[in-house]
């Protein structure tokens, strides 16, 4: 059994249900590999259709990317608005797939109410500061847009930003009500338990090592058993091995370290995000905030070189967060950790169908927990019998990235470049 992640989260969560390794001859009607949000997802909305499910994780539930990132609940693509979802994808897919991600949070706090999840949710908004004259006017047009599609979403000055945020530089923004905050650890755990309340098996420990087409579906080894499924969902996201030829070329696997402090005094919290609410600014190499029930202050950060990366990175992260906040005395560190997320060339999610009764959803592009969970939901449409072309993500067989082998790096490698350019566009009070 391999030991849990060392983060914030699996260290507040309540402690986890174990589940025992598949062992023996299994049959399923929907086989899910992969025991994150978008899997855990997809096995609970299966079951609620009545589908006999099996979702054999690797390692742990919640082992990866969804244990290991900052807990946002965010509606929205990172890089890419509704009217440039459907310049695309075309106004149909477009729309399917917007309207998806508008109602992501939705959906996760939805979850967390019927199924009494404890994950210290709080549905307080998420923040995005700007921090050029470029970067407001698209705060300006992102609003414009989600405004359309009837989102909760506001503009803000820069006074109104200050006053939220407890920040100062920024030069205005924006905030979605509909989003918030959460421990993911907990998040996913509640939803394990929801799944195998609905009827699902979920094992963990239970690596896939084969998987293999037959007359009645896909055939699944892991050590110690053998699984025999209808269909089969994969949901490692940037965990891809090589089950599906291609699928781990087809994105970029990005790794980004978190941290916690240790807790703030009161005075300082009543100062900082007093709402409550998530924040990450307009800049290329985002800066990100929030706190934890604890009070623990939270951010992020990526790495330009990986040789010391783990010892190094968080320690510039913790300088980074208390220039930014103007917090001298900033606590020294609780936890440090780093995790792998996926991002496609076009910033949007995409679904991998090669072969039929077999498909893997990837790459949602920093906004895990709310359009994972959404994924999820998708994929078990699927699995109860709709037409993959009819979900609202776009589908396709694998496309790997040319020159994937390098092309990899290149997020870390163009960092430098993005910090630059982020410095010579922010006012000098920005924590420049």
């Amino acid at each position: 059994m391999q030991p849990e992640p060392k983060t914030l989260w699996h260290a507040t969560a309540a402690p986890a249900a174990l589940r025992p390794k598949a062992t023996g001859e299994i049959t399923a009607d929907l086989l899910v590999i992969g025991g994150g949000f978008a899997g855990l997802s997809t096995a609970l909305h299966a079951a609620e259709a009545g589908l006999r499910v099996v979702l054999l994780e690797a390692e742990q539930i919640a082992s990866g990317a969804t244990g290991r990132n900052a807990g946002f609940v965010v509606p929205n693509f990172a890089k890419v608005d509704p009217e440039g979802v459907r310049a695309t994808l075309g106004e149909s897919k477009g729309n399917q797939l917007v309207q998806m991600a508008a109602g992501s949070a939705d959906l996760v706090f939805d979850l967390i109410k019927r199924h009494a999840i404890s994950c210290d949710a709080v549905r307080s908004g998420w923040i995005q500061p700007s921090h050029s004259p470029t970067a407001l006017d698209r705060a300006k047009d992102r609003v414009r847009q989600w405004s359309a599609e009837g989102r909760p979403v506001e503009f803000l000055t820069a006074a109104a930003v200050q006053n939220l945020t407890g920040a100062q530089g920024w030069l205005g923004g924006w905030i979605d009500h509909s989003g918030g905050v959460l421990n993911p650890v907990s998040y996913a755990r509640g939803l394990a338990r929801a799944a195998e309340t609905e009827g699902a098996q979920l094992h963990e420990n239970s690596r896939v090592t084969a998987l293999t087409a037959t007359p009645e579906g896909w055939q699944a080894r892991t050590e110690t058993a053998t699984i025999q499924a209808a269909r089969v969902v994969v949901t490692t996201n940037a965990y891809a091995d090589g089950l599906i030829p291609g699928l781990a070329h087809s994105f970029f696997p990005l790794k980004v370290f978190q941290i916690a402090t240790q807790p703030l005094p009161q005075s300082i919290r009543e100062r900082l995000l007093p709402g409550g609410q998530c924040v990450s600014d307009s800049r290329r190499n985002l800066f990100t905030f929030r706190f934890d029930a604890a009070n623990r202050l939270i951010t992020g950060g990526m790495h330009i070189l990986g040789l010391g990366a783990d010892a190094r990175v968080p320690k510039a992260i913790r300088r980074r967060m208390a220039q930014m906040l103007k917090l001298a005395d900033l606590p020294p560190l609780d936890y440090a950790w780093s995790g792998m997320a996926a991002v496609m060339p076009s910033f949007l999610p995409r679904l991998i169908a090669p072969a039929p009764g077999l498909i893997a959803g990837i790459a949602c592009n920093g906004r895990g927990i709310a359009m994972t969970t959404a994924m999820g939901r998708e994929l078990a449409l699927w699995a109860a019998g709709t037409p993959a072309e009819a979900l609202a993500i776009p589908v396709g067989p694998p496309a790997p990235i040319p020159l994937h082998a390098l092309m990899r790096h290149a997020p870390n490698a163009l960092l430098p470049i993005s910090q630059l350019r982020d410095r010579i566009e922010s006012p000098a009070d920005l924590g420049r």
